[in-house]
């Protein structure tokens, strides 16, 4: 911690390099080798060689991926001096890096990949697989089994409190596959007009089939390091500067924690919010776009009102009026988000916001691009950076 209050590894540790493997539905190829080829694809963005990491971090659900050692050891890496394993979803890939950058600032290591990496469609499927809590032995006998059913709930309550409708349902996605269009990556490219979206049935009241995420193989990584060391890097730097983590209270009991949770009509970063932007030195009107965790598409505007950029009840006109589209006062999810691009478990939402910040959107691109709020979780506890350009640039 600064003299300031401030943690100290804010505004002193940047990310350079993004790498991706391709995106498919049957990678042909083994976990572990997809996150060494991303991990690889990233440090020859930033100009590094897999000698020059000394720090690792992952994370993975449900044991569908593979230990970050194994894959410092398939690169050939020398010598870890710093390495961690996390146990958990879609709250991990912001805290993973927040992670990173502060084992960077405290002299732990000195480049750190942070990844992702499952075969999650020809794999372990998240979105066909059983979890087991607390309240199992009461919700499966009744069908209630299913992570769509879960966030259902959540998006349904904010729908009753706010007044956001079907329609500004089909907005969110409909703008999503229009980014989408622009991304090679992205499994999702075809448009989707509102009224089209309209038209196809329910899987789970208040979702359809287009507003569930695209499960994928593949994998994702960044390089983490000082902003010092980073300016020297083939990449400019992505500044990290803001972060917050919350685990409010009522969480952890559950899977979804559907049985403690005060307020359903609010997701975590509602309570992540006021530490986040104080970490940051910045208010939700300093943010030029935003790269939002979307597993299902009712996160977007829930994270939207969570984080105070818009009112209570005012993202269902924010989205539908065009403001999150390209030419929008806040682009949102650029890439498609994971609802188009794939499901790498949030983690290729920071590599979207990188790539914007450094200019590197192509067709996409966003016109202003000096700060951008990230967000890693749907509803209970979760993870959030503010990522800016370097000054010196």
């Amino acid at each position: 911690m600064s003299a300031s209050g401030r943690p100290s590894f804010l505004g002193r540790t940047a990310i350079t390099g993004v790498g991706y493997t391709p995106l498919s539905r049957d990678s042909g190829m083994s976990v572990h080798a997809l996150a060494v080829m991303a991990c690889r694809a990233a440090l020859d963005d930033c100009g590094l060689k897999p000698s020059d990491v000394d720090g690792i971090v992952t994370y993975s659900l449900l044991n569908d991926s593979v230990y970050g050692q194994a894959v410092a050891a398939g690169l050939g890496s020398s010598e870890l001096t710093y390495a961690v394993d996390l146990s958990l979803g879609g709250q991990a890939p912001c805290a993973a890096v927040t992670m990173a950058a502060m084992a960077v600032d405290s002299g732990m290591a000195r480049n750190v990949l942070v990844f992702r990496a499952l075969n999650g469609r020809s794999g372990k499927r998240i979105g066909s697989t059983s979890y087991e809590s607390l309240t199992s032995e009461f919700r499966y006998p009744i069908g209630f089994n299913a992570y769509p059913q879960y966030i259902a709930i959540w998006a349904r309550r904010f729908m009753i409190e706010t007044g956001f409708s079907y329609e500004d349902l089909g907005h969110v996605v409909s703008v999503q596959r229009d980014y989408a269009a622009l991304n090679e990556r992205a499994m999702q490219r075809k448009p989707l007009s509102v009224e089209d979206y309209l038209a196809t049935p329910f899987i789970v009241d208040p979702f359809r089939k287009a507003d569930c995420t695209i499960e994928v193989d593949g994998a994702c990584a960044v390089l983490v390091t000082s902003l010092d060391e980073a300016r020297s890097h083939r990449q400019p730097p992505a500044v990290i500067n803001g972060a917050a983590w919350t685990t409010p209270k009522g969480s952890g009991l559950d899977h979804a924690d559907l049985f403690s949770w005060p307020d359903w009509s609010k997701n975590c970063h509602h309570y992540l919010r006021e530490r986040l932007w104080k970490s940051a030195r910045a208010t939700p009107g300093d943010i030029d776009f935003a790269e939002i965790y979307d597993c299902f598409s009712m996160v977007v505007p829930m994270t939207l009102e969570g984080h105070g950029i818009c009112p209570t009840g005012g993202a269902g006109e924010f989205i539908s009026s065009g403001e999150t589209r390209l030419g929008g006062s806040l682009p949102v999810n650029t890439h498609g988000g994971l609802l188009c691009e794939g499901y790498l478990h949030g983690m290729n939402t920071v590599n979207e916001a990188v790539l914007q910040i450094q200019g590197r959107g192509g067709a996409r691109q966003v016109k202003k691009n000096d700060c951008c709020l990230v967000t890693s979780a749907a509803m209970m506890d979760g993870s959030a950076l503010v990522l800016t350009k370097d000054e010196m640039q």
